[in-house]
């Protein structure tokens, strides 16, 4: 019997409608402008098919003809080199190891705090919010410093931070007046089309983010 991955003729991209993860391979579908189907799943009960092609049933889960991927990093990645322009990574080495280590420690350093956010229960939560406020607060000059996240083109890099400044209002992250520039640099995410097409319906109910960002 054929294997799920070789009967899709096109690209597939399994996603839940709020996994953050999910949402910033879905920006870089949008921003190279690739053709694929995005099929949205419930991930707490997810299909036969996605667990035939992924065991462990996460989003988002990507299939390309024979190939399976199931790490929203190797998805980004591979969709930047498989599809090249435009181009979301640097052309040299070196810069391109940079932004490695740049999503590296937004991972590690913010996501980290949103998973503990989006895990707990109750008031749980208090402490992992103030420490993402306060570290978010912390980088403002970096935010500052050019017209994307350390760059003067849009990258990977924006692909990866700008689910998690959309979340924000919506887990009661409010940013101080201090903030602007952290502020003008989401306003200029969230106007891109290819940010505003990523966006599932339920993602879209979240769109105080960007009122409340850009107040």
């Amino acid at each position: 019997m054929a294997s799920v991955a070789s009967r899709k003729s096109v690209m597939t991209l399994y996603c839940s409608p709020i996994c953050v993860y999910s949402h910033r391979a879905r920006i870089v579908l949008h921003e190279k402008g690739i053709a694929a189907d995005v099929e949205y799943i419930n991930p707490n009960q997810p299909p036969e098919d996605l667990l035939e092609l992924n065991p462990y049933g996460t989003t988002p889960t990507m299939v390309d003809r024979d190939l399976v991927l199931y790490e929203s990093r190797i998805i980004m990645e591979y969709l930047d080199e498989r599809f090249p322009h435009p181009p979301l990574h640097p052309m040299d080495p070196v810069s391109r190891a940079r932004a490695r280590m740049l999503v590296h420690r937004i991972d590690q350093d913010w996501y980290s705090l949103l998973d503990e956010i989006e895990k707990a229960i109750d008031n749980k939560t208090v402490k992992a919010k103030k420490v993402l406020k306060e570290s978010l607060i912390a980088a403002i000059p970096v935010f500052a410093a050019k017209p994307y996240f350390l760059s003067d083109e849009f990258s990977l890099v924006d692909c990866t931070l700008a689910p998690l400044l959309w979340r924000l209002p919506n887990l009661g992250i409010d940013l101080p007046r201090q903030a602007e520039p952290i502020k003008a640099y989401a306003g200029r995410i969230f106007e891109r089309e290819g940010f505003q097409a990523s966006l599932s319906e339920q993602e879209r109910e979240l769109a105080t983010s960007f009122e409340l960002l850009s107040a």
